[in-house]
C-alpha cells in the first residue's frame, strides 16, 4: 500500500540559485519510484504517492545531486502529517489577515523549545514550532526581517525550507488529492 506524501526542497529556484526545472524534478522522483508526482508551485515541491518512506530524503538529494549537480536539504512529510501540522495553525489571525507573511516551514527535527523562544527576540516577528514545522509572522515582511531562514537554521540547529501560507494551502490541497481513495 503506498503513501501519499511531500518532498519540500530547500533553497531551489530562489533569488536564481539552485536551478532545477520542475520537469527534471518530476522525472528525477518518477525515476526513484515515486507514483502520480506532482509539482506544486517552482520552488521546490513535489506531492507523490510512495510504498516505502525510509530513507527517501537521502535517495532524493542523491539522485538530484547525481543527475543535476544540485546540492540542497531535501525534507519529506506524509500528507497526514501536513493536513495536521497545518490545522494547527498558531496564528489564525495571520492566515486570514496576512497569508503572504506567514511561512511554515518543515525541519530536519524537532527544534529545541528554549531556542524557538530565544527567536522571539531577534525583531518583531512571531514564532512557533508544533513539532518539526515552524511557524513564522513576518508582519513587516520576509524581506525586511532579519531573521532570515540562515539565522533561524543556526539557532535552532537543524536545516528548513519556508513556505508561506498560501503555497503551503495550495501543498495541502495537491497532497489531499494524492491522499484520495482512487475510483
Amino acid at each position: 500500500m503506498s503513501t501519499a506524501a511531500i518532498a519540500f526542497l530547500r533553497a531551489v529556484n530562489v533569488a536564481g540559485k539552485g536551478r532545477l526545472a520542475m520537469a527534471d524534478f518530476r522525472r528525477a522522483l518518477t525515476a526513484l519510484g515515486l507514483e502520480a508526482v506532482e509539482t506544486v508551485a517552482q520552488t521546490g515541491n513535489a506531492v507523490f504517492r510512495a510504498v516505502d518512506l525510509a530513507g527517501l530524503e537521502a535517495r532524493v538529494e542523491a539522485a538530484l545531486a547525481d543527475r543535476f549537480g544540485l546540492d540542497t536539504t531535501v525534507l519529506v512529510r506524509t500528507a497526514a502529517h501536513w493536513a495536521e501540522t497545518l490545522r494547527a495553525l498558531p496564528f489564525p489571525e495571520a492566515a486570514r489577515d496576512m497569508p503572504a507573511r506567514l511561512v511554515v516551514m518543515p525541519l530536519t527535527a524537532v527544534p529545541p523549545a528554549d531556542a524557538v523562544d530565544a527567536l522571539q527576540e531577534i525583531g518583531s516577528e512571531r514564532v512557533a514550532a508544533v513539532g518539526d514545522m515552524l511557524f513564522v509572522v513576518y508582519p513587516d515582511g520576509i524581506g525586511r526581517s532579519r531573521l532570515t531562514t540562515a539565522l533561524i537554521e543556526r539557532r535552532l540547529g537543524v536545516r528548513g525550507t519556508q513556505r508561506n501560507w498560501n503555497t503551503a494551502l495550495l501543498i495541502a490541497e495537491a497532497a489531499a488529492r494524492h491522499s484520495a481513495p482512487s475510483p
